[in-house]
């Protein structure tokens, strides 16, 4: 298959039907715009109330439910539940569909009633389990049960939003799924803003805020799905076969989500030991790294699933090499100069978006130090966004997990091989070749499964390394030439990192496109022909 067509069959093949095309502009533009509001968000936490005591507290106990809601609620569910919805509502009608989509919204609110208060009477053991270090601190550890109490019940909303957001999904309705994350960090901001003068501690306001979000999250969705058709056709049958399948297809999703959040909570788990302030910096730190991951990474890898199903169903195993390889080089392409620029412009970012109030200097340059060994592991992150979708679309979900255990213990080994002598960014850097682990396993048995992965060389490879070298000369001579930590005005040191980061990428463009990069090309003429279109 030629390169452009690659980039047309992920990036444009959708576009045949102009409302899709339209759809996938508004979940793009809506992802963004949470990504945006979760900075605003963060900013705003790290004024109030810095990295402390109280962050550390809320950051551990907003994980718990969070890690359920994961596990249980959007991913695995959704994965499950679209299909065969699809299906049934093709083949046995309306009527037979609602009444499957009633029995799954039943047992996943009664289980999820029953989770929310097992949550908040084991929260004393869950927040020791998942943060020992706060024992030796009365007043942390306190408070974290606490916060985990409140917000326990946000699963409940989530989760149920989560069954609504596949349901409107699979009817092709994508506009209030895609726009309603926004509303928990709406409702976070607002409380961190009004709510934190009133309450004791003030921290409660954020937890308050998470509540606030997951019940707008769910209510946003409700009178759209009732006009959709669940308010008109009602029904429980438990005897339905779907309800089985989909269960059954929950669980390599349930248990592939597992093993990401087993990094997770070994991360929390180690930075609890590592003092005050360990695990709001981490969070800090991978929040700048979850941007590009986010908008590119889950963005192209979304684009490319469609076609590599599609291509495994009809056998062509060499076109879903073509596909797989070019996908990794689009998205590579377009994070690498994410990672350069979070590399080498980490202390004037992190100042600029979090050096307020009570984040102080002290937590800005441990933050920056922490946020160089995530960035490092970036290529690695979205490359595994791409192949996990791969494995799937071969409809073999059992190899990711698989993997995904091995590279778990190599976080967990190589965290406290460096926690010791690195601290922090020792962790950092364990997830990092973790990441990269995971990424040389999946990339060994997918070209064994498929017999080759064309266009994924050191050649094709090398006009993107040479670019982003050539990015990261320039990024560090301007650097070099500027006091990395400065007190000038907000307004003057936001326009001197965005010239610096602008400068920097037109050099990775300019030597890209010198080196003849067919990404760059393949863009251009996407774009190109977009524009035309529009």
């Amino acid at each position: 298959m030629e390169r452009h067509s690659l980039v047309k069959e992920f990036l444009m093949e959708q576009e045949r039907p102009g409302k899709i095309v339209r759809a996938a502009g508004v979940v793009s533009g809506a992802t963004l715009l949470s990504r945006i509001l979760g900075f605003v968000r963060d900013l705003i936490i790290a004024r109030t109330f810095g990295a402390g005591t109280a962050t550390d507290a809320f950051f551990a106990a907003f994980r718990l439910p969070n890690m359920l809601r994961e596990l249980l609620g959007e991913g695995a569910l959704s994965a499950a539940f679209i299909p065969v919805f699809t299906e049934a509502f093709t083949k046995r009608g309306r009527e037979s569909a609602w009444r499957l989509a009633w029995t799954i919204l039943t047992l996943l609110a009664l289980l999820l009633v029953l989770i929310s208060i097992a949550g908040i009477l084991l929260a004393p053991w869950l927040v020791r389990l998942i943060a020992p270090g706060f024992q030796s601190i009365p007043e942390k550890l306190h408070l974290a049960i606490y916060l985990t109490r409140l917000m326990f019940p946000y699963i409940l909303f989530i989760g149920v939003a989560a069954l609504f957001m596949g349901i409107l999904n699979s009817q092709g309705h994508f506009a209030t799924p895609a726009l309603s994350p926004s509303i928990l960090n709406i409702a976070m901001i607002g409380c961190a803003l009004f709510l934190t003068p009133y309450v004791d501690p003030p921290i409660m306001a954020l937890a308050i805020g998470v509540l606030i979000g997951g019940v707008g999250q769910l209510l946003v969705q409700i009178p759209v799905v009732w006009r959709r058709g669940m308010g008109a056709h009602r029904g429980f049958d438990l005897s339905d076969p779907a309800v089985g399948r989909i269960t059954r297809l929950m669980t390599p999703g349930v248990a592939g989500l597992a093993v990401t959040q087993v990094n997770v909570f070994v991360g929390t788990l180690l930075a609890s030991l590592m003092g005050e302030g360990g695990i709001s910096i981490l969070y800090y730190a991978f929040r700048l790294i979850q941007l590009p991951i986010g908008v590119f990474g889950v963005a192209i890898a979304t684009a490319a699933f469609p076609a590599m199903a599609r291509q495994a169903a009809s056998r062509s195993l060499g076109e879903v090499g073509a596909t797989v390889a070019y996908a990794i080089r689009l998205v590579l392409f377009v994070t690498l100069p994410a990672m350069v620029g979070l590399m080498v412009f980490r202390i004037p970012i992190v100042q600029l978006l979090f050096e307020r109030g009570a984040f102080d200097r002290t937590v800005t340059l441990a933050t920056a130090e922490v946020v160089l060994f995530y960035a490092f592991g970036l290529g690695a992150y979205v490359s595994n966004r791409i192949l996990v979708p791969a494995f799937y679309s071969l409809q073999d979900t059992a190899t990711p997990v698989k993997i995904g255990m091995v590279a778990v213990m190599v976080n967990i080994a190589s965290s406290l091989l460096l926690m010791r002598p690195m601290g922090l960014v020792g962790l950092a850097l364990a997830t990092s070749l973790s990441s990269f682990v995971n990424l040389g396993l999946l990339l060994i048995v997918l070209r064994r499964r498929l017999g080759q992965l064309p266009g994924l060389s050191f050649r094709s490879l090398a006009p993107l390394g040479g670019a982003a070298v050539a990015m990261a000369l320039i990024a560090v001579s301007l650097v070099h030439f500027r006091d990395p930590v400065t007190v000038e005005p907000v307004l003057r040191r936001a326009g001197l990192l965005t010239f610096e980061l602008v400068a920097s990428f037109t050099v990775f463009l300019a030597a890209a496109a010198c080196m003849g990069s067919e990404e760059l090309k393949g863009l251009l003429q996407w774009f190109i022909g977009w524009r035309r279109r529009v």
